[in-house]
């Protein structure tokens, strides 16, 4: 079996790659196809995030590990239309043991740029129930995920780190006030009412606002959101005939294209008179036209630039760290020992054939001696000599898996096929 995850986060790119190489919540179905079409009994997961993007691929027949990332590095190259050798420097290609000690840091939030959020376990299980409801995922990829969500719930229980301002949003929000002396009066204007649009809001309304624009696709949704905070609902295009109004814009949606272009902050400004624009894009394609921080008194912001604010937010955690690892140990060995275990599946299910069948065999013989049996008395029988060949295997089952976990699983299953004769059919 090989398990491999191929990916790249904000450690190791800068989010003009990321949003180069993500995908959108619409593309992951065909997308998973796409990645399985040329391999037969795999599992597979795309993680898609503002800060990561990530192939998780299973196979179940051994597939040599380097092409399994070479086939994730060519889907994505493929999929995006960018040659491979525009970010395979920025890749991790990780296999076995690291593959699953990374989703466990992944979703027990130990890998984020806000080291404690919540939000990115949301995320990851979005991404598995995903897969999952496209039935890409397999037996191996279903447990690597439930462990990962046990795991992440195991370290928020058992560690302080899930305490204080632990989200972008928040971290955003810090960085506003830093730039304003406070926040009183402002006019805020949120684009994007999805779950990281709500958690931002909820932020800010601590820190004492003036009006609140909420912007959507979807005038529903927009109105929705902007009822529980008191604030006045818009639709994407009428953001360019509000956007002067607003000193702070926090964007965060799930759009593939930009929804602001400089022109618009060109517009703004004028209108402005020159006072100063806040913008901080937390979304993945971002939202913001780049240029858009040339125009005098805008001052743009992404996901990158929040670098400095979140490391004063590692500092702090420093020493939850080694708690949450431990933890996160521990998890791996277990899972590792049970993915140890199914290579003894095979050999287990060759035994207990092999003993059923002499069984049969036997049984048969036994039947066809005793005519006068009744019906009922041969199932009795029959019956009785299940039970016997199933309590024979319960205990050399159990320590075939115990010996397959503890020591080499290539000469275990060796001896035990010698031992009950099963070589020739192997």
């Amino acid at each position: 079996m090989s398990l491999v995850v191929v990916g790249l986060n904000h450690h190791t790119s800068h989010v003009d790659l990321r949003e180069r190489l993500a995908f959108s919540e619409e593309a992951i179905p065909v997308a998973l196809w796409e990645l399985r079409r040329h391999l037969e009994n795999s599992g597979a997961v795309i993680v898609s995030t503002c800060n990561r993007v990530e192939v998780y691929l299973h196979h179940d027949f051994g597939e040599p590990t380097e092409r399994l990332h070479a086939i994730i590095r060519h889907f994505l190259s493929e999929w995006h239309q960018i040659h491979e050798s525009e970010f395979r420097d920025a890749l991790y290609q990780y296999e076995g043991r690291e593959t699953v000690e990374h989703i466990f840091r992944v979703a027990a939030s130990l890998d984020s740029m806000v080291i404690g959020e919540a939000q990115v376990l949301g995320q990851v299980q979005e991404a598995y129930l995903a897969a999952q409801s496209e039935g890409a995922t397999d037996k191996v990829m279903n447990a690597l995920f439930q462990r990962a969500f046990a795991v992440a719930k195991n370290v928020r229980t058992h560690s302080t780190l899930g305490e204080g301002k632990v989200s972008i949003s928040s971290v955003a929000v810090d960085l506003a006030s830093s730039i304003f002396d406070a926040l009183d009066g402002k006019t805020v204007m949120v684009i994007g009412s999805g779950e990281m649009g709500g958690l931002t809001l909820s932020n800010l309304m601590s820190r004492g606002l003036g009006k609140v624009l909420v912007a959507n696709r979807s005038k529903d949704r927009a109105q929705a959101l902007a009822e529980a905070y008191h604030g006045e609902p818009l639709v994407f295009h009428e953001l360019p005939e509000y956007l002067h109004q607003a000193d702070i814009v926090i964007s965060a949606t799930g759009a593939p294209d930009l929804v602001l272009y400089q022109r618009h902050f060109e517009q703004a400004m004028t209108i402005r008179k020159g006072r100063p624009m806040f913008i901080i894009d937390i979304a993945v394609p971002r939202d913001v036209d780049a240029a858009a921080n040339t125009v005098d008194g805008v001052y743009l912001y992404n996901v990158d630039d929040l670098e400095a604010v979140v490391n004063q937010n590692l500092n702090a955690r420093h020493g939850e760290i080694d708690t949450c690892m431990a933890i996160v140990e521990q998890g791996v060995s277990q899972f590792m020992a049970w993915m140890k275990g199914l290579l003894a599946e095979p050999t287990i299910v060759s035994v207990a054939e092999e003993l059923h069948a002499i069984r049969e065999r036997e049984l048969d013989k036994t039947l066809a001696s005793l005519p006068d049996l009744t019906e009922k008395q041969q199932h009795e029988i029959r019956y009785l000599t299940e039970r016997i060949v199933g309590n024979i295997l319960q205990r050399p089952m159990t320590h075939i898996k115990h010996e397959i976990t503890h020591h080499d699983p290539g000469t275990v299953i060796h001896l035990v096929k010698r031992i009950f004769g099963l070589e020739e059919t192997s």
